[in-house]
């Protein structure tokens, strides 16, 4: 399989935010381009991530039932590095997919920042190594 290391099967096109951003704008980005997780970076180095999930957890919304306005008020009031994940788990762009599927299961998360040095180059999730697992299982039951 050609597909065998991150940089051949990672999203190199990543949207990201800086810390001082604020949340009601990360919201508006994941939610236009139906996006999961976003690198949050400052002075171009990876400092922490935000998911769906901190977008959830920062909002009270569900509990309070806020209307859409009241929720943008909300969390146009909390800056990005109060909830984003940190320290980050980040991978270079020549390790294996196996080791980074291994990363993942291990620390529980659902991407990994690609960094080569300290530049973001690409971003690999849970839905990366299912299209690889996809093809792999494909072409396996085609030799069959």
């Amino acid at each position: 399989m050609s597909a065998t290391f991150v940089k051949d099967i990672m999203q190199p096109d990543v949207v990201t935010l800086e810390s001082g951003e604020t949340l009601d704008v990360a919201d508006d980005i994941m939610r236009l381009g139906r996006i999961r997780h976003m690198p949050v970076v400052s002075r171009g180095r990876v400092v922490g991530i935000v998911s769906q999930r901190d977008l959830f957890m920062a909002t009270v919304s569900s509990a309070l039932h806020f209307r859409r306005s009241a929720e943008r008020e909300w969390l146009a009031k909390i800056k990005v590095r109060e909830v984003m994940s940190k320290p980050v788990h980040t991978v270079p762009p020549h390790l294996s997919v196996l080791e980074a599927v291994q990363r993942m299961l291990n620390e529980r998360i659902g991407c990994l920042p690609v960094v080569d040095g300290e530049e973001l180059v690409g971003m690999v999730s849970e839905t990366d190594c299912l299209c690889l697992l996809s093809q792999l299982l494909e072409r396996n039951s085609s030799e069959l």
